[in-house]
């Protein structure tokens, strides 16, 4: 196993560690800020760290198609490794968490529903609400967070989103390395 596969799946196993205490020690947090800002930073060190590694190791120079490669040799089991367990924690760790998010979802959509002005807004923001009586817009209405708050849907998005990051990521602490770091 080389070295930048190494460090993605280190960074990924100890950002799981990290939000699973975090669980343990407030099992249900309103707020997942921190741990999504953290994730972001294991992200970026690992990649970091890796090319890092790569870069001071190489005899010779290498194009910057390759450094980006070697960033995602990093970037992607870590990302990988995360959404998987973003699957598991959310599927089975705390189911709680998604429900609680659809009960807040639904409070604001009846408390939108019983505002007129809201909910004339809402009516007229779509041509097929306007058709719609109270009832069934409320129904509709209330589709959304039941599908969007699933295990399946948040792997789904981690995966795009820390794909994107980890390529971003790769993009920028390479052109960081031959620019400042690593001139030659």
């Amino acid at each position: 196993m080389n070295s930048p596969l190494k460090i993605g799946i280190g960074f990924g196993v100890g950002w799981c560690l990290v939000k699973y205490i975090s669980f343990l020690i407030n099992p249900l947090p309103d707020n997942i800020l921190p741990t999504v800002l953290l994730n972001i930073l294991f992200l970026l060190t690992a990649i970091a760290l890796a090319l890092y590694q790569i870069k001071r190791n190489q005899a010779e120079e290498d194009s910057a198609l390759g450094d980006i490669k070697n960033g995602l040799k990093a970037g992607l089991p870590y990302t990988v490794l995360v959404a998987s367990f973003l699957y598991l924690f959310y599927g089975t760790i705390n189911p709680e968490f998604n429900q609680k998010q659809i009960e807040k979802t639904n409070a604001r959509i009846e408390k939108d529903f019983n505002n007129p002005i809201e909910y004339e807004t809402l009516k007229k923001s779509n041509p097929t609400f306007e058709v719609m009586t109270k009832e069934e817009l409320k129904i509709q209405m209330k589709k959304g967070p039941q599908t969007f708050y699933t295990p399946g849907i948040t792997m789904t998005v981690s995966l795009l989103a820390m794909l994107l990051l980890s390529t971003l990521y790769s993009i920028l602490v390479s052109v960081i390395y031959r620019r400042i770091v690593f001139r030659h």
